[in-house]
């Protein structure tokens, strides 16, 4: 998930994300719902692209501080 984030940061597309992130779709879709209902990413409907949200790239720095 937190690569995820980190790829969403500038804003993804579902494409962009499978192929850096290798996964699968139905992997994909798994952890796009979990991140967009716990407000970690967001999507614009019109443009079709994921971003990270605030509470995200929070996350994203206590992932990175684990690590």
């Amino acid at each position: 998930m937190g690569l995820i984030l980190k790829v969403s940061m500038e804003g993804a597309t579902k494409g962009r994300i499978m192929d850096k992130v290798s996964l699968t779709v139905i992997q994909l879709k798994d952890y796009l719902f979990l991140l967009l209902e716990n407000g970690l990413l967001c999507y614009g409907k019109g443009t079709d692209i994921y971003k990270t949200t605030e509470k995200g790239l929070r996350m994203l720095e206590v992932y990175s501080g684990i690590n």
